[in-house]
């Protein structure tokens, strides 16, 4: 029964370790999906080598969480180990309908419940992000929810390839704000980055571009060829994001009319 208890304790810390460290990571500007892939990889021993990675990496921030987690990782994978090994042979003494082998299942589920319970879950981040401000000296900030990357906003990149309707033009000519669409930095195809580019600034074919905005609207720009079905659609684009912004705009001024 000890083997049973200790192997379960490992897990709902091994849980908590990695859940503190994404939330770490999320804070120095890592999307939700990306912090979760990276803390479980870096305490697991996983080891992905992907672009990602090497960002994550290169970050001297990020580096150290990465540090603590293979470190806390290494120590957590060998007591799972063993106390598995401690509870399979309990489990084979006593049989598998054991009472270790019920309070086994039931903590397993238990935790599987309390993992995907989306309560728990806010207050824990709440718990954590509380902590972190208090006794580290990471800059706090929920990129997630200042970006609303929850309401179907996105920070990505688009690859432009040479029939790209962005390719070899600039950015004062492209108007992307009147899509809703916001250029926040463009990779060059040599390797250099430039951030918070201007109006004068060309995007060239085989260019990296870090843009925000709409879901929707970015896979469509991602699509768009050159040409004049492409201008046609960049008008469209521009038609429908006005109208939308002239009825948000309504709506708020109905709102505060409401209320006064």
């Amino acid at each position: 029964m000890v083997a049973i208890i200790s192997l379960l304790i490992v897990i709902i810390l091994s849980v908590l370790v990695t859940r503190v460290a994404a939330i770490a990571l999320i804070h120095t500007g890592l999307s939700k999906e990306s912090a979760r892939f990276q803390s479980r990889s870096a305490f697991t021993g996983a080891g992905f080598t992907t672009n990602e990675s090497e960002r994550v990496v290169n970050h001297p921030v990020r580096r150290r969480i990465l540090m603590l987690l293979i470190l806390l990782g290494s120590a957590g994978v060998i007591s799972v180990i063993s106390s598995l090994i401690l509870s399979l042979i309990s489990v084979e003494e006593g049989g598998w309908l054991s009472l270790e082998m019920i309070v086994f299942i039931t903590g397993l589920l238990g935790l599987l419940v309390l993992a995907q319970s989306k309560w728990i879950e806010d207050k824990l981040s709440n718990l954590i992000n509380r902590a972190l401000d208090r006794y580290t000296d990471l800059y706090v900030v929920d990129y997630h929810s200042l970006l609303h990357l929850a309401d179907n906003y996105r920070v990505t990149t688009i690859n432009v390839k040479e029939l790209n309707w962005l390719a070899d033009k600039k950015l004062k000519d492209l108007n992307l704000k009147k899509e809703g669409i916001l250029v926040l930095g463009i990779e060059r195809a040599g390797g250099e980055y430039e951030g918070a580019p201007r109006g004068d600034t060309t995007i060239n074919s085989k260019d990296t571009v870090t843009v925000y905005g709409l879901a929707s609207k970015i896979k469509s720009l991602s699509e768009r060829k050159k040409g004049t079905a492409g201008d046609l659609e960049h008008d469209r684009e521009v038609e429908e994001h006005e109208s939308s912004r002239k009825k948000s705009s309504g709506k708020q001024d109905k709102m505060d009319s409401d209320s006064s």
